[in-house]
């Protein structure tokens, strides 16, 4: 089974940008309305869809409103993906952090609002 998670935003455009320039997603398929998005490994997935488009239906109408939502994104060397963030000027909402049981982390937020935690997860 296969997870692709999708999100109805009418900032298609800001989208695309932030999530190639800034998190380095490529794009695998993109037309005036849909946009999907892989990670830089491939081997994972997130589409965006305009609001109230006539193709769509009713339930994938309304957009999402900016709340309630977060992805996290893991990584080898959450150091690295700092620093390279802080470069390229990203606000970091949450900054770098060692949790009690053992993570390492931070957060940045996507033009929809949807969190976005970037983690190196290490079990203690």
């Amino acid at each position: 089974m296969k997870l692709n998670a999708g999100i109805i935003t009418e900032k298609l455009t800001e989208t695309k940008t932030f999530y190639t320039e800034v998190l380095d997603f490529g794009i695998t398929f993109e037309n005036e309305f849909y946009l999907l998005l892989h990670t830089p490994d491939k081997r994972n997935e997130i589409s965006f869809l305009l609001p109230h488009h006539p193709s769509q239906q009713p339930l994938f109408q309304s957009k999402f409103d900016g709340k309630g939502v977060y992805l996290t994104i893991e990584v080898d060397d959450v150091d690295e993906v700092y620093q390279k963030l802080k470069a390229k000027h990203v606000e970091i909402k949450i900054g770098l952090r060692d949790e009690p049981w053992g993570d390492r982390h931070f957060a940045i937020q996507d033009p929809n609002g949807i969190g976005i935690d970037i983690v190196t997860y290490s079990p203690q």
